[in-house]
């Protein structure tokens, strides 16, 4: 009787409390999402104004010296310290990246510069994806949820082949392609393999036009943009169009001839 009346006395939580303690988490997940977004804007902000004209061409032309010293003194430190700054610069979205790439070719050459590189802005872009899918994924499939269903079921399917095609054209910028992604169900290891293999080429084609040039005031003369020529701005571009235009023609193949294998 006594355990009786203590189960009976004893606190549980009713279905009116179940709602109440749902919102207070739901509060709660909401002031830290706002936090984490504050600091991350603060840290850009930061970033940006001490650290913007540091980053440019000119300002690292200037001290070419002192770089080329600081590289001979301490080999294996100015790897570590050039990977934070990449990933750092990448994952925040800051701009400078390019520069960086270009920069990072002449320091280290070429076979050191696309390892640093390649690795470094994958490892940025995935901070950013998922910095994306933390801040504010779950608020745009619960408002959006119904009219984004085909569309999340077409990505579970190519995903892959679409974001390999987006990071194969320069002209998409890379970090509305890392928030866009991270808004997406696609997995963070698809995410990461499918980046660093769509990138790897870009990464080679401007850490190749940084190691060429003889020194950083030359590069810092004909400027970044002169990278991009029409040309290669065109080549890339084909190179990314390219899966599309495979895949269409696998596509009209299959449909005229069910009986086709492709290989």
């Amino acid at each position: 009787m006594e355990s009786q009346l203590a189960i009976a006395s004893s606190p549980m939580s009713t279905p009116i409390d179940q709602p109440a303690n749902h919102s207070k988490a739901s509060r709660r997940k909401l002031v830290t999402k706002i936090l984490v977004l504050a600091i991350i804007l603060a840290a850009g902000a930061v970033g940006y104004t001490q650290f913007g004209d540091v980053l440019t061409l000119e300002n690292l032309a200037s001290k070419e010296s002192d770089l080329q010293a600081y590289r001979s003194n301490h080999p294996w430190l100015v790897y570590g310290l050039a990977l934070v700054i990449y990933v750092a610069v990448t994952g925040l979205s800051l701009p400078g990246a390019a520069v960086l790439t270009l920069v990072y070719g002449w320091y280290f050459d070429l076979v050191p510069g696309v390892i640093l590189v390649s690795f470094a802005s994958t490892a940025g872009a995935t901070i950013a994806f998922l910095t994306s899918r933390y801040l504010f994924r779950d608020s745009i499939q619960n408002r959006f949820g119904d009219r984004l269903e085909s569309f999340n079921e077409n990505l579970q399917r190519e995903g892959a082949f679409y974001l390999f095609t987006l990071r194969l054209i320069p002209a998409v910028p890379f970090f509305v392609i890392n928030v866009v992604m991270g808004l997406t169900p696609m997995k963070t290891r698809t995410f990461w393999w499918v980046s660093q293999l769509g990138m790897f080429f870009g990464t080679i084609a401007f850490v190749y036009a940084g190691s060429s040039v003889p020194d950083l005031q030359t590069l810092a003369d004909q400027g970044a943009g002169s990278v991009l020529s029409p040309q290669l701005v065109l080549a890339f571009v084909l190179l990314g169009l390219f899966p599309l235009v495979a895949k269409q023609v696998v596509k009209r193949i299959k449909r005229s001839d069910p009986s086709a294998k492709i290989s």
